[in-house]
C-alpha cells in the first residue's frame, strides 16, 4: 500500500471525508477506486458509491482476495444503509469467512456488526443476540465497540429493557469519543435522544399522557392488566394474550379497557369494533359472539361480564387496567414508523421488516403518498420511499419484535 493510499484510508476512517478524497480523487488504480467508492457512501451517494467499489472488485487481481472480500462488505454496508435488506445474504457472509481466514479480523468483524445490524432491522432480535454472544468486544477498535454497543442497546430497547440500554448507550458513547469519529457521535447521540424520547401513551377516561421506554417496562411489570395497543396484546407479568391477528377482539379488548372500571356500552362496542354508525339487531348479535371468543381468549387475564348497558372487563389477580397506545396513531402506522428513520426504502425491505407481502405494502405506501405523508423517488426497481420523522417521538421503538413476557 502507497503512502496515498494509506493516508487516505488513515482520514476515512477519522471520518474526514474530503480530505480522503483530494489524495485519490484522480486515481484509477483498485485501491483507490475502493477508497473513492466508500468515500462517496459516507457522502450520501450510493449509486457511485456501489458502482466504484463494484469496479475495484473485478480489478483487482486473483490473489487478492481479501482486497475484493472488503469490497463485498463495503456494497453490503452502502445496502444496508439503503435499506435494501433482500440482498444475498450468503455473499456478505463468504466475504465475513474470507476476511477471517485471511487474518483481516476488524474487518471480518465489520461485517459480522453488518449482519447483526440487518437482523436488527427486520426484527429477528433472538438471532442477532446469538450471534452477538460470540464477538469478544475487547478485540476490536473503539468503532467496532460502539457500532456493538449500538447493537446491543437496540436489542434491548425493542425489548423493552430502559436500563440494559441506557448502560450500553454510555458505553458506546465513551467508545465513540475514544474513536472520535463525528458521524459515529451523532449516531450515539440520536440514540440517546430516542431512548428518553415519549415510546406509548397512556389512554383511558382521563386525558392521554405520553410516556418514555423506562415508564411503560415500569407499567408492563408493575401487575397491571395491559392492553397494548402497539403489538395488539393484552398481557400482565408472565402470561400474555396475542389478539394481532384477531382485529375485531383487540378493539373490543381495547375500548373494554380504555372504559375500565366503567362498562362499556353495546352501542359504543358496536362502533369500536365493526365501524358501525348503528347498532341494529344483527350488529348486537354478532357482539354477543365476539364477546364470547373474547372471553376465551382472555380467560386466563380476565372475565368479561354483562351489564345492564353493555359489558365490563374484570382482570383477575391485577389491581388495574392500562391501556398503552403508539404516541402517534394513524392508518398504516407501522409503514410510517420504519419510514421515520429518515432513510429511503424500498417496498420490498419495508415488505420484510414487517412481514407483509410486497403487494400489502405497496398498497399502504400509495394511500399514503396521496395523503401526502410519504414520498417517493426513483422507478422501478430503484424506486426508493421516505418521510421526514415525527418530532419528538421514538418511531424507532415501533420497529418489529416480540413482546416480553414478563
Amino acid at each position: 500500500m502507497d503512502a496515498l493510499i494509506a493516508a487516505a484510508a488513515r482520514l476515512l476512517a477519522e471520518g474526514d471525508i474530503l480530505a480522503a478524497l483530494q489524495r485519490v480523487a484522480l486515481r484509477d488504480d483498485p485501491p483507490a477506486l475502493a477508497l473513492r467508492g466508500i468515500a462517496m457512501a459516507q457522502l450520501g451517494d450510493f449509486p457511485r458509491a456501489k458502482a466504484l467499489l463494484r469496479r475495484a472488485a473485478r480489478a483487482f487481481g486473483p490473489g487478492e482476495a481479501v482486497a475484493r472480500a472488503r469490497c463485498v462488505v463495503a456494497e453490503a454496508e452502502i445496502a444496508l444503509v439503503a435499506r435494501d435488506l433482500g440482498g444475498p445474504v450468503k455473499t456478505l457472509e463468504a466475504a465475513r469467512a474470507t476476511l477471517e481466514t485471511q487474518g483481516d479480523r476488524i474487518n471480518a468483524a465489520y461485517a459480522r456488526h453488518l449482519q447483526l445490524r440487518r437482523l436488527l432491522l427486520i426484527g429477528r432480535l433472538d438471532e442477532a443476540e446469538r450471534a452477538l454472544a460470540g464477538l469478544d468486544p475487547a478485540s476490536v477498535p473503539p468503532a467496532l465497540r460502539a457500532a456493538r454497543e449500538l447493537i446491543v442497546a437496540g436489542i434491548a430497547m425493542r425489548r423493552l429493557r430502559s436500563a440494559p440500554a441506557r448502560a450500553a448507550l454510555e458505553r458506546a458513547c465513551r467508545a465513540a469519543r475514544e474513536a472520535g469519529h463525528p458521524a459515529l457521535i451523532a449516531e450515539v447521540e440520536n440514540a440517546c435522544r430516542i431512548l428518553d424520547a415519549p415510546a406509548a401513551r397512556l389512554t383511558g377516561r382521563g386525558p392521554d399522557r405520553v410516556v418514555p421506554l423506562a415508564e411503560v417496562e415500569a407499567i408492563l411489570a408493575s401487575g397491571a392488566l395491559v392492553v397494548d395497543a402497539c403489538r395488539h396484546v393484552v398481557c400482565r407479568p408472565g402470561l400474555a394474550v396475542s389478539l394481532a391477528r384477531r382485529p375485531v377482539l383487540f378493539a373490543l379488548a381495547r375500548a373494554l379497557g380504555e372504559a375500565w372500571p366503567g362498562e362499556g356500552s353495546r352501542e359504543a362496542l358496536v362502533k369500536r369494533a365493526f365501524r358501525a354508525k348503528e347498532a341494529d339487531p344483527s350488529h348486537r348479535a354478532r357482539l354477543r359472539v365476539e364477546i364470547g371468543r373474547l372471553r376465551a381468549e382472555l380467560r386466563g387475564l380476565a372475565a368479561v361480564n354483562a351489564t345492564s348497558r353493555g359489558f365490563a372487563l374484570q382482570p383477575h389477580g391485577a389491581h388495574a387496567v392500562v391501556v398503552l397506545a403508539p404516541p402517534v396513531e394513524e392508518r398504516h402506522s407501522a409503514v410510517v414508523a420504519l419510514l421515520s428513520d429518515g432513510e429511503l426504502w424500498s417496498s420490498s425491505a419495508l415488505a420484510l421488516a414487517l412481514g407483509a407481502s410486497t403487494r400489502t405494502v405497496q398498497r399502504a405506501l400509495d394511500a399514503l403518498a396521496v395523503a401526502g405523508r410519504v414520498q417517493s423517488c426513483g422507478r422501478g426497481r430503484a424506486r426508493r420511499w421516505m418521510t421526514a420523522p415525527v418530532p419528538g417521538f421514538a418511531t424507532a421503538l415501533l420497529l418489529p419484535g416480540p413482546l416480553p413476557s414478563g
